[in-house]
């Protein structure tokens, strides 16, 4: 009986030993979390619960107030690890999200292709009616909605931001030159005129009231440009970093998604669909047509993807590190139109802590 005992002991040992290597144990990964789209909640996670360096916040603090910020905000997962207000703003005080909010419009145009009303693809008269510009029929055929998502419409970005069609001079055939030119609101245009509603109702419906963000969109000189809570613009980033699903809803295509964050034409390797690309070996800046060797902002993260502002309105988004990084504020030091040395300094800061 004693030898029987042992035997059946081994046995079980075996098979436990056996169901453990091809079962092994595995931990969970956290979810994404997404706040409540019908209040301004938001749940938060200490950095020291993700082995973040807290010891080096103070020193970001420090730099974000020299720099004229107004507010700050890191997601991890979509939850608040880091949230900080300074000169006079609030958690509720609204902004301008200046050129970083051509990323809505891009958004929103890819929701209307997916809605069946666009197709980026056209040229643009084909919504908007022929003449919209001052070149000839025959080069305005050409452009597409496309080529206002990246910047290659050949149309004249000296002439300022009035695109009337004396403004919107030919300079080149489309794809042959990126020039960083407010003509993409004509975007916004197409949108309106092929949906038959309001920019913002559209907008409202199909994005906005979805995610729960605030603000509206106010007339500044000749551009619409939105302002709102900083919350509601790390919401966007947010549903962005998740390739355009928020919660089991897709709202923005993944497809499109895709297109938008990856180079779109030949000449600028940095720019999507008016998202701007990091890790690129080269890039193009606004207002110039030379090309610059490097990544553009070598700090970051290579994979990172950005909506950048005048002024420095920013939004970060890095999908390998589940991150959505927001500032709002003043320019860090002289006006700008989105891009600038404040974003690698702010990186090398952000990089004290997250490593």
């Amino acid at each position: 009986m004693k030898y029987v005992l042992v035997i059946f002991l081994v046995i079980f040992l075996t098979n436990c030993s056996s169901e453990d290597e091809s079962n092994p144990i595995t931990t969970t990964e956290e979810a994404t979390y997404f706040p409540p789209i019908s209040s301004n909640d938001w749940e938060t996670k200490s950095p020291e619960s993700i082995n973040w360096n807290t010891s080096n916040l103070s020193d970001l603090y420090t730099f974000l107030d020299e720099k004229n910020s107004k507010s700050f905000i890191i997601l991890h997962k979509g939850k608040i690890v880091v949230e900080y207000y300074l000169n006079n703003h609030t958690q509720t005080t609204a902004w301008y999200w200046a050129s970083a909010g051509k990323t809505l419009t891009s958004a929103i145009t890819g929701i209307a292709q997916d809605n069946g009303f666009i197709n980026i693809n056209n040229k643009a008269s084909d919504y908007l009616g022929t003449g919209w510009t001052s070149a000839t029929l025959n080069q305005e055929n050409l452009i597409t909605c496309k080529n206002l998502l990246n910047m290659t419409s050949g149309l004249d970005d000296s002439l300022g931001d009035n695109n009337a069609p004396t403004n919107l001079q030919y300079v080149s055939d489309v794809n042959t030159r990126w020039a960083y030119h407010n003509v993409y609101v004509k975007l916004q245009d197409v949108v309106t005129e092929a949906t038959n509603q309001t920019w913002d109702n559209y907008f409202e419906t199909k994005l906005k009231n979805k995610i729960g963000m605030s603000g509206s969109w106010i007339g500044l000189g000749n551009l619409n440009v939105y302002w709102s809570n900083t919350r509601s613009m790390a919401r966007f980033g947010l549903l962005m970093s998740k390739k355009g699903k928020w919660e089991n809803i897709q709202i923005i295509s993944e497809a499109f998604i895709n297109e938008a964050t990856n180079t779109s034409n030949s000449i600028n390797n940095a720019y999507g669909y008016l998202w701007w690309l990091n890790g690129k070996q080269n890039y193009h800046l606004p207002q110039s047509q030379l090309e610059f060797n490097g990544e553009l902002i070598p700090n970051a993260p290579t994979d990172m993807f950005c909506a950048l502002g005048k002024n420095d309105q920013k939004i970060y988004i890095v999908p390998s590190k589940d991150l959505v990084i927001v500032r709002m504020g003043n320019a860090a030091d002289a006006d700008t139109f989105g891009i600038s040395n404040f974003d690698n300094d702010l990186w090398e800061k952000i990089n004290n802590i997250i490593y």
